[in-house]
């Protein structure tokens, strides 16, 4: 095996901010002047904003994408007694949110075209104590709206997007964020548009949804000191706002950036010993990550690394075989096609200011340490 002959980072967000810099220095400036560190302008500026770029009447600006499913769930009447159907091929927080608000998460399979949510696993596993489902697009990529759509309005249940990943990815022509009774977002640093801290939001175009989730993030206030429910601290800071208004100007060309880079990596790994995932017919993926599955994935990480080419995993283990969720009682086969995608997949370096030198090197090296097809 040779030597590196070029470093690929698999994220590199220093790049980002260097060119940001000037802009970030005066927003974060602006914040300290006003004084308005929770809340305030800068958060009611980014919530219209984003708002409008998810084609969705509200967006209600909270402290993380977690926050943000738990409000989902919560404004839904979801609790004790209830189920809520997901996929267990997510980052834990999908899961957890159900649990906080007492109801149980019924996990099941994923597509292995796509890795996304089964749409036929969704209808095998309604029954009448389910409530809602959570589909998951899962790195940037849609899940199956419409068959999903057509089982939530069959038995009447809610359909509750987690948009975590997915910021301004299509479906049908239409953004995420906007297809049921509410989505979250996620504005963690890496995240395709990220704060510098933690950040989240909830879409709706519920008027009724959108308000009762701004008094829950408020400790439950209707008006300063009257509290309607018992509630939360989920505000977002001002500091996050500001950061994110800056970087809502570039998500566009950020996301073509991504798009491109996927693109190239497709054409250059389509004779290499791995499997890519697909999008679905009508689907525009933004490509929060870039994954290939490969057999014997530690390894190859290891070859990577040693080429100079790092790399990632999401998720080595699915939430249903997780130690936190035991008392469900699942055993390793329940998800075959779940934990098969957690024991392949590596996700590549993918991120707006990668040149085309990096994908091509970083492509290359997966090509020769995963060998031809």
């Amino acid at each position: 095996m040779k030597t590196a002959s070029i470093t690929v980072p698999y994220f590199d967000l220093k790049a980002q901010y260097g060119l940001l810099r000037d802009e970030i220095r005066e927003a974060l400036d602006r914040v300290c002047q006003n004084a308005a560190f929770i809340l305030g302008e800068e958060v009611e500026r980014f919530e219209q904003s984003f708002a409008k770029y998810c084609e969705v009447k509200h967006c209600v600006a909270l402290n993380s994408g977690t926050s943000a499913l738990h409000l989902a769930l919560l404004t839904a009447g979801i609790g004790e007694g209830d189920e809520v159907i997901t996929t267990a091929n997510t980052f834990i927080a999908t899961a957890e949110a159900i649990v906080y608000t007492g109801a149980t998460p019924i996990f099941v399979d994923i597509e292995p075209a796509t890795a996304n949510i089964d749409p036929a696993a969704i209808q095998s596993a309604v029954t009448k104590h389910t409530r809602a489902i959570i589909p998951v697009h899962l790195y940037g990529r849609p899940a199956n709206l419409d068959s999903i759509t057509e089982i939530a309005e069959k038995h009447r249940l809610l359909l509750i997007e987690d948009a975590c990943q997915a910021h301004g990815a299509r479906y049908a022509g239409k953004r995420v964020g906007g297809f049921g009774h509410a989505a979250a977002f996620s504005f963690y640093p890496g995240k395709n548009l990220g704060a510098y801290g933690e950040g989240g939001a909830l879409t709706t175009n519920n008027d009724e949804i959108a308000s009762t989730a701004r008094s829950l993030r408020s400790h439950g206030e209707s008006t300063r000191y009257l509290h309607k429910y018992v509630g939360y601290n989920y505000r977002m800071e001002g500091f996050q706002a500001a950061v994110l208004n800056v970087k809502m100007k570039y998500l566009d060309q950020w996301t073509a950036k991504r798009q491109a880079c996927a693109a190239l990596y497709t054409r250059l790994l389509q004779d290499a010993n791995v499997r890519l995932p697909e999008d679905p017919a009508g689907a525009e993926c933004v490509y929060h990550l870039f994954v290939a599955y490969v057999e014997n994935r530690d390894k190859i990480r290891s070859e990577l690394e040693k080429l100079g080419v790092q790399t990632a995993v999401h998720y080595p283990k699915p939430v249903h075989l997780q130690e936190a969720f035991s008392s469900l009682e699942h055993a390793p086969g329940h998800l075959p096609f779940t934990e098969q995608a957690c024991d392949q997949v590596l996700s590549m370096p993918l991120f707006p200011e990668m040149t085309e030198e990096q994908v091509s090197y970083a492509a290359h090296c997966l090509s020769e340490v995963a060998g031809k097809k």
